[in-house]
């Protein structure tokens, strides 16, 4: 049985974004750390715990499955995995390219079969017309797709160390401008509730 202050706990979780991001960036910080002070492959061992634990926690104080870090999750296990099993960082650095890449393909699969599967992850959160989904769409599939042609570039061009760094301090930033960038189709397509 919950009681009232588990449930406030979890109406507080679900409403911070603040909490949503320190769950997303604190793997990716305590890596950059790890990184830094222990090298590449301790690093790795120790975000996958760190992003197994973030990922309880999400489940824990939301009560629902987040389908995109659990995702991301798998794959930072198997690659990470892979990475510690052949003393090879290359399947570890591949893991954003490929990720990416899946998510713009299920994107542009979806918006081909006439699914929006943006607004199956996402419909709980915001209301907007078919039309702002669409656009949201596209812009997410495409964002993905430029996300892992970054990550291309810099893996192949730069340092293990700069590589990690650019994707606390490259990557995240990125990402979080480009969904502010996305408020104008938010507020322009939102379903207004019926009076």
């Amino acid at each position: 049985m919950i009681d009232q202050t588990d449930t406030r706990a979890v109406a507080k979780a679900e409403k911070s974004p603040f909490l949503r991001l320190a769950l997303e960036a604190g793997p990716l910080l305590i890596f950059f750390v790890a990184n830094q002070v222990v090298g590449a492959m301790p690093a790795i061992a120790v975000f996958m715990a760190a992003l197994v634990v973030a990922v309880a926690l999400s489940v824990r104080l939301e009560r629902r499955w987040p389908i995109m870090p659990m995702v991301s999750c798998v794959f930072v296990l198997i690659f990470g995995g892979l990475t510690l099993w052949l003393n090879d960082d290359l399947f570890f650095k591949l893991k954003p390219t490929v990720v990416n890449l899946l998510f713009a393909a299920i994107l542009f699969a979806g918006l081909a079969t006439g699914r929006n599967f943006l607004k199956l992850m996402m419909g709980t959160v915001f209301e907007l017309d078919e039309l702002g989904w669409r656009i949201l769409t596209w812009r997410w599939a495409v964002f993905f797709v430029v996300l892992a042609v970054i990550n291309e570039i810099v893996w192949r061009n730069f340092s293990f160390s700069f590589w990690a760094g650019f994707k606390l301090f490259g990557i995240l930033p990125l990402t979080l401008v480009f969904a502010m960038a996305q408020m104008p189709v938010l507020m322009r397509h939102q379903v207004k509730p019926a009076e």
